[in-house]
């Protein structure tokens, strides 16, 4: 690489002390305010930059790809997701793409388990009462939720997210099941004391909570389509803070309007900020707005780790989060 600091262009606003430590090791241009870039935003950076720093708001595709100017050899994603980059694309086009592994880990089993409490309980309902100034006080039927302990957990996708859901699921009681394209190893299933289910339909069948834990790919686009999603009970309820694009949205909103899943709580949607009008409103569910990673902690880290990336590629290293098509 040239001697000369690493031309970083960066899509989003990031923490102060991200931006303040990018300046200082790089010449970078950064987002004066916090909105996407536009298409043809995006494309004046990859014509121009040494790397790139995208979020998940911005499309990498083949087509960007291909105006991208011969200087353009890494993007560094903030974030861990990477299907919003065509990876594939970027190889044969001598372009490293990395991203930001296991740092959001925690916060994001956390927002799991405060979506299941949210739903099974119903405290967006009760939440709703107090604000409105309808509530007459304490009454022995009044918003009936159910208990999570003794419930059958079923997690779909047993990586560093679905694992750290089950230690925590454990700790309220919960039966943990699981579906995985590889079963775990025997010393770490056991300690996760979890029952492992080849068959999804299977699974799906059988739990009274699904976890939705895996990564958006080809595989997984829609794993959870109609048909699965008859196989659930009707008591059952369905959490996702991971990929929206793993359950047929238009299939779950009808389900849920009909009542044939007792509840959803979502944190990610099928078509991004894009949420299904139907969705909105219904009692059974409970809708955040993609936080699941929102801790500053988490914002900090992530920074530090793209940051990492670019300062070992600029010192003519692999980045250590390098992305490998198909190792997805």
């Amino acid at each position: 690489m040239p001697s000369e600091r690493l031309s970083v262009v960066v899509t989003r606003r990031l923490p102060d002390a991200v931006e303040t430590r990018l300046k200082e090791l790089f010449d970078v241009r950064l987002r004066d305010n916090d909105t996407p870039m536009t298409r043809a935003e995006l494309a004046q950076a990859v014509k121009t930059a040494d790397a790139l720093v995208p979020t998940v708001t911005d499309e990498i595709d083949a087509a960007l790809l291909a105006q991208a100017g011969p200087q353009l050899k890494l993007i560094a994603n903030y974030g861990a997701g990477v299907d919003h980059i065509d990876v594939a694309t970027a190889r044969q086009r001598g372009i490293l793409v990395s991203n930001t592994p296991g740092v959001l880990t925690d916060d994001t089993a956390d927002m799991t388990m405060a979506l299941m409490l949210a739903v099974t309980r119903r405290i967006p309902e009760g939440l709703s009462v107090m604000q409105s100034g309808k509530w007459t006080g304490w009454a022995p039927t009044a918003l009936l939720g159910g208990r999570v302990g003794g419930r059958r957990l079923g997690i779909l996708g047993m990586g560093r997210i679905g694992q750290a859901v089950a230690h925590r699921a454990r700790a309220f009681g919960m039966q943990i099941h699981y579906h995985n394209r590889r079963r775990l190893r025997p010393e770490v299933e056991a300690g996760l004391e979890a029952t492992y289910w080849e068959s999804l339909d299977q699974m799906v069948a059988r739990m009274d909570v699904i976890s939705v834990n895996c990564p958006h790919t080809p595989s997984t686009f829609h794993q959870l389509n109609a048909r699965r999603l008859k196989l659930m009970k009707p008591s059952a309820v369905i959490i996702n803070t991971s990929r929206g694009e793993v359950i047929d949205e238009n299939a779950l909103t009808r389900m849920l309007q009909a009542g044939e899943i007792a509840g959803a709580g979502l944190d990610v949607y099928e078509h991004g900020s894009e949420v299904n009008p139907r969705l909105q409103g219904l009692p059974n569910v409970v809708l955040l707005p993609h936080m699941g990673s929102a801790t500053q902690e988490g914002r900090l880290e992530m920074g530090e780790k793209v940051i990492i990336n670019i300062k070992t590629f600029a010192d003519g290293h692999r980045p250590p989060d390098q992305v490998v098509p198909g190792m997805l």
